[in-house]
């Protein structure tokens, strides 16, 4: 086995793991919600056959709370579908605006039990990389997990796509909790075989709070 493989295994492993409980976890808290209204409209029909007048205002609300919840449900599996599919690719030239929002969006849960907001800002024109999504994919987790660490107590970062010439590069602003010490967490040294394989360098800027991972 390659080490690229061998990092992907390893660290990707991870990733998986974490997203698939998060993502198991959503699901579920659609299907509960979905239940509950799902009871409260049983109980309009009982009261429907015993006669009993039905709040139309009422109705509609608990109609329109399943229906947004079959679409999360919807997104949700969608994402996993995408997720899922992304571990087929080896390598194709991706929209990195795009990938940036969809493990932002892997990631909402994860970031809400942490209590951070991630905010993402979509570049002017798409900016397209010729990389494997996969491994991407875990490159952009691996920052944004640690970034989620330094936050620092505005609990806000804000993500961004953007050319660089050449390749391009990702920013992760608003990390009032970033130090030099804290950046001898990331890479370790298993990650750094991820790092070199997408030929990846991440700089940072304390002054700013801001990491760069330029691709």
């Amino acid at each position: 086995m390659s080490r690229s493989s061998d990092v992907i295994d390893n660290v990707g492993l991870r990733f998986l793991a974490e997203m698939s409980v998060s993502i198991s976890h959503e699901i579920k808290n659609a299907v509960a919600i979905i239940g509950q209204n799902a009871g409260l409209l049983e109980d309009f029909t009982l009261m429907a056959d015993q006669g009993i007048p039905i709040d139309q205002e009422r109705l509609k609300i608990l109609l329109g709370r399943v229906m947004r919840q079959i679409k999360r449900a919807e997104e949700i599996a969608e994402n996993m579908n995408r997720f899922a599919h992304s571990v087929e690719c080896p390598v194709k030239r991706i929209d990195l605006g795009e990938t940036l929002e969809f493990v932002v969006s892997l990631c909402g849960r994860v970031a809400h039990l942490r209590g951070v907001t991630l905010e993402t800002k979509s570049p002017e024109s798409p900016v397209t990389v010729t990389t494997p999504p996969f491994a991407l994919e875990i490159l952009i987790w691996l920052c944004l997990n640690f970034a989620m660490d330094v936050v620092g107590d505005g609990k806000n970062i804000v993500l961004g796509a953007e050319e660089a010439r050449p390749g391009a590069r990702i920013r992760f602003a608003q990390l009032k909790g970033l130090t030099e010490a804290s950046m001898d967490k990331l890479p370790s040294e298993r990650e750094k075989e991820l790092f070199s394989m997408l030929k990846a360098v991440l700089a940072t800027d304390v002054a700013t709070g801001e990491m760069v991972l330029t691709l």
